[in-house]
């Protein structure tokens, strides 16, 4: 069968998705609003071999086995029962995202999987279908459908919690300074930690309310070009998001001591007039929202509290491409 290729980007949740009423479906807590982002992409390729017993998936060259690998065939699989085959797939991703560090790159590819294998497999999904494909691999995949700013509604079953854009083309100075602590995978993969956090945060009803109080502010600091309610409203989200793992019983963390010396050095910028807010996904790096025009005396300060610094300058992103082939062109 052809080969279909599609690119997704990363997003970087603004208000958090973090537990699940539905563990199957995939059903959050919350609803969560994200800006998606250009640098980081995944591009996979996917078509259907009647020649295979088994599918073949591979990422950044390497055969996926165990947890991973069942991950990406629970996908395939709700697309074959969709598309009505019973033939295995061979998937080819490459992570342009360092993986498991807490810079979304589950969201990305689930999201290029669902994209890729749902047109190989003929199926012609409208955007809202393929954000529900995509959530049923990983969550914040659903809003990686859509460039820009997207939400992703809880909702109540399959068909409601689906995400859909909010401004998919940014036009205003807005731009995600990722600071990274570290590349490598986390001790405590995202799906553990938000269920440790739902189950045994004596803390984590409250926050599920908060979250979803935030919602309509949010939309309205976007609406308004609002950078610093925008920058208010996901620094305390998150900070708020991970108190609830603290507060677990066991406790676990994500933030390393590098961690909090990146939030401080942002809240001291913001003493000095620099409007620059942290928010933090399941991992060490930081992510400093700011305006474009800020990067120096932003890089200048981390620079001086931490001397080897690694920063990534992350702007608005666009939404899934997909495109016959094995290659994205351009």
């Amino acid at each position: 069968m052809e080969h279909f290729t599609a690119r997704a980007h990363t997003n970087i949740a603004l208000l958090k998705y973090w537990g699940k009423v539905d563990t199957d479906l995939i059903i959050p807590t919350t609803t969560s609003i994200s800006l998606t982002l250009n640098e980081f992409f995944t591009d996979t390729t996917v078509w259907f071999d009647a020649a295979l017993t088994q599918d073949e998936i591979t990422l950044d060259g390497q055969l996926l086995t165990g947890k991973a690998q069942a991950k990406v065939v629970h996908v395939l699989n709700l697309v074959r029962k969709q598309a009505q085959i019973t033939t295995f797939a061979h998937v080819n991703s490459v992570n342009h995202v360092p993986t498991a560090a807490g810079l979304a790159s589950s969201a990305s590819a689930f999201a290029a999987l669902a994209g890729a294998a749902s047109q190989a497999a003929g199926l012609k999904l409208d955007p809202s279908a393929l954000s529900r494909l995509a959530r049923r691999g990983s969550g914040s995949a659903s809003r990686s459908i859509f460039g820009g700013f997207a939400q992703w509604d809880r909702g109540h079953d399959d068909q409601t919690s689906v995400a859909h854009p909010i401004a998919e083309h940014v036009d205003w100075p807005i731009q995600l300074m990722t600071v990274i602590v570290s590349d490598q995978p986390k001790k405590i993969d995202s799906r553990g930690g938000m269920q440790n956090a739902k189950q045994n945060s004596p803390f984590y009803a409250a926050w599920v309310t908060m979250a979803n109080q935030q919602v309509p502010a949010m939309q309205q600091a976007i609406d308004n070009h609002d950078l610093v309610t925008l920058g208010e409203l996901a620094e305390a989200n998150a900070l708020q998001m991970h108190a609830q793992n603290i507060v677990a019983n066991p406790p676990f963390n994500y933030l390393t001591d590098t961690s909090w010396l990146i939030i401080n050095t942002a809240q001291t910028l913001r003493q000095q007039g620099i409007p620059v807010y942290a928010t933090m996904d399941a991992g060490p790096n930081v992510k400093l929202i700011s305006k474009p025009a800020d990067t120096a005396i932003i890089t200048a300060a981390l620079t001086s509290a931490i001397p080897d610094v690694k920063i990534q300058v992350a702007t608005p992103g666009p939404g899934i491409i997909i495109q016959t082939g094995d290659f994205i062109h351009d």
